[in-house]
């Protein structure tokens, strides 16, 4: 059976720091790349939505040779990059109708960090996804968007077993002394049960029909786990 996933990417081409500056960001290459080829490969459709339906842009450290695991894995990146039309042509956040998708996945990167965190069609979609039983996938720093889902201060994944990108990793990358918060604590205030494996390991943890991924590495996992359900 084909499936139909929506995959909800950042529009956001920089991130803006506590100084006021914009580090250049994106979407991860891995993150969309190693998950779109394993649903595509499968059989399955994919459809791509960003806030106002701007084309995400990639970031380009992401497909740095050092960063994708060899300058072979780096092409492979952005060879499906190039093949995957769906990105090219994606649908506005706002008109994106949860009934119309089996399963939905958030891509991460630091563009999240600028706005899917509070973005509220994000918010909305994440409420009605994990209240759906549908599968419901979000990797690195995508889980931003979990913010975004908070009324009155309150979040219905409160309680959710989660992980995301850590404050270890963002220390390692050297942007967390100029952050102006870190994704782990903001998790964590949220209310969620913050779980985490090794740096840069692929480490994934399913909560009911939550399915959350540490890192870039655990893309690819995370897709494995949403392919066993569809």
């Amino acid at each position: 059976m084909t499936a139909k996933i929506l995959f909800v990417m950042t529009g956001a081409a920089y991130w803006t720091l506590k100084d006021g500056t914009r580090h250049a960001t994106g979407y991860w290459a891995e993150e969309f790349a190693a998950p779109y080829k394993a649903f595509t490969d499968a059989g399955h459709q994919v459809t791509v939505a960003t806030p106002h339906g701007v084309v995400p842009t990639v970031d380009m450290m992401s497909l740095r040779p050092d960063m994708a695991g060899g300058a072979e894995t780096a092409l492979e990146l952005e060879n499906i990059i190039r093949s995957a039309e769906e990105i090219r042509r994606p649908i506005q956040l706002s008109d994106a109708r949860l009934e119309d998708y089996d399963a939905v996945y958030f891509p991460g990167g630091h563009g999240p960090m600028e706005d899917l965190w509070e973005n509220p069609d994000a918010g909305r979609l994440l409420t009605a996804a994990l209240a759906s039983g549908k599968p419901l996938a979000v990797v690195c720093h995508a889980p931003a968007a979990l913010l975004a889902t908070r009324i009155r201060g309150v979040s219905p994944f409160a309680g959710y077993r989660v992980t995301a990108f850590t404050n270890d990793e963002e220390e390692a990358v050297g942007l967390a002394p100029q952050a102006r918060w870190l994704l782990e604590d903001e998790l964590k205030e949220l209310g969620v049960d913050f779980t985490r494996g090794e740096m840069w390991q692929p480490y994934t943890v399913v909560d009911r029909n939550l399915y959350t991924g540490q890192n870039p590495a655990s893309a690819a996992a995370l897709a494995a786990e949403l392919l066993n359900v569809l």
